[in-house]
């Protein structure tokens, strides 16, 4: 730490280049690749459910109620550990552990099977969490190591080398799996497996670039029990504070309903896709899903330059209030996608408000928080509501798919939180929707 200087190029760049390590988790196990791996395993076998301690639950509720899981742990342990980050200046310690447990349990999917279901998931569970684990510390990073008038730009640049580097990781899986034979595979699935490999050496080992620069802020301050709790006494104090800033109350309560559904439409487009569109065979599924996937992607940065456009013009509430309404129209369109062409139409809308609501949805918040306070705690608490709502979202999202038997009844129920997140967005004072 002696050799730091804050706002180093070398530092920040080294800071934006762990995006390109650990997005390719994002695009190849939480979006692509392992969903059709997933599908294709209960396909193979002919059967749509299985047996979990002795309950017969459906493929989809399974995926659903571990990433809850997953996210549960996180919102659980976030602020636990970031405080115990903050106080002993450890940060990168735990980035570094979070992203070898996500790392070592993307390449230890190669042996999901079905057979030892409750082990394989439990290597899913892990890789959840130590991708959104690390992102929890990364982030933090950003204030310690930029100038505020350089951050945007470097985090704006760790953005583009994450979806430069998680595209092109996948279209090398792509053409793995369009030509195992060639790669010398013996079958598509095996291609899938050795691309969960490839995720994990990616991240892991284009994340040691990041961790030569990155300075270490450990300041030989000794662990006391006072320090235990630091992070949920910061959590707390916000929110006995929000009673004395209504507007900023009204509105993460909005949030909060809202991003249950936005969040859990995103993590089950591809599990989606995987099994209820008519592909026609494996070979159109997984280049269509792919495809679906890239598609998205391309179009949520679109969709993000032209949301912000619109907020200029009429406001974020305002804004916020159309994208929900769009929201609810995707919802009713998916419930009768069928046909491949039909997916590709709902993929294009969703990579269109999805990125717009995520970054107008933090923008909002950060412009309706009190100059004089401490950010880094609100934010804080804006992640953890986050997480919950990702929580109760993908748990409701299983269940109700589980009980109906059909992902599109879950799909439909979900508009009802883009409703209610329309009602209150508008119950929201006229002068904060200007």
């Amino acid at each position: 730490m002696a050799n730091f200087v804050k706002g180093s190029k070398k530092v920040l760049n080294a800071w934006a280049f762990y995006d390109w390590a650990n997005s390719v988790y994002a695009l190849v196990i939480s979006s692509s690749i392992f969903p059709l791996y997933y599908g294709a395993l209960f396909r193979l076998k002919d059967i749509e459910a299985y047996p979990i301690f002795g309950i017969e639950i459906r493929s989809e509720s399974i995926i659903s109620y571990v990433t809850a899981l997953g996210f549960f742990i996180i919102a659980l342990m976030s602020p636990f550990l970031s405080g115990i980050a903050d106080y002993l200046g450890n940060k990168k310690f735990f980035l570094k552990l979070f992203c070898y447990v996500g790392s070592i349990s993307c390449m230890l999917l190669y042996f999901f099977s079905l057979d030892y279901l409750i082990w394989s998931l439990l290597f899913y569970l892990f890789a959840l969490i130590g991708f959104w684990g690390s992102l929890v510390f990364y982030n933090s990073y950003l204030p310690d190591i930029a100038f505020v008038e350089q951050q945007d730009k470097i985090s704006a640049k760790g953005y583009g080398l994450g979806y430069i580097g998680s595209v092109v990781l996948l279209l090398i899986n792509l053409a793995m799996l369009m030509n195992y034979k060639s790669f010398g595979f013996e079958s598509e699935m095996t291609a899938m497996r050795f691309s969960f490999l490839l995720v994990g050496l990616w991240w892991m080992g284009f994340s040691q670039y990041t961790y030569r620069h990155l300075p270490d802020f450990k300041n030989g301050r000794k662990f006391t029990s006072s320090v235990f709790f630091s992070g949920y006494k910061e959590l707390k104090k916000v929110w006995s504070e929000l009673g004395n800033y209504g507007p900023l109350k009204s509105y993460l309560i909005a949030f909060f309903v809202y991003s249950m559904a936005v969040q859990t439409v995103m993590i089950i487009a591809a599990y989606f896709g995987e099994k209820e569109v008519a592909w026609g065979g494996d070979q159109e599924r997984t280049m269509g899903l792919i495809v679906s996937i890239l598609l998205i992607q391309i179009i949520a940065v679109f969709g993000a330059f032209l949301t912000s456009r619109l907020s200029a013009l009429f406001g974020n509430i305002n804004t916020l209030i159309v994208i929900n309404v769009l929201w609810i129209f995707i919802c009713v369109y998916a419930y009768f996608v069928v046909t491949p062409v039909e997916f590709y139409i709902a993929a294009g809308s969703v990579g269109l408000v999805m990125g717009g609501i995520q970054s107008l949805s933090r923008s909002t918040y950060s412009k309706l928080l009190p100059e004089t306070k401490d950010t880094t705690s609100f934010f804080s608490f804006y992640d953890v509501t986050e997480k919950i709502g990702i929580v109760i979202g993908m748990f409701l999202y299983g269940l109700i798919s589980d009980i109906t038997g059909k992902m599109q009844n879950a799909i439909l129920f979900l508009i009802v939180f883009f409703i209610l997140g329309v009602f209150l967005l508008v119950r929201m004072p006229k002068e904060t929707r200007i």
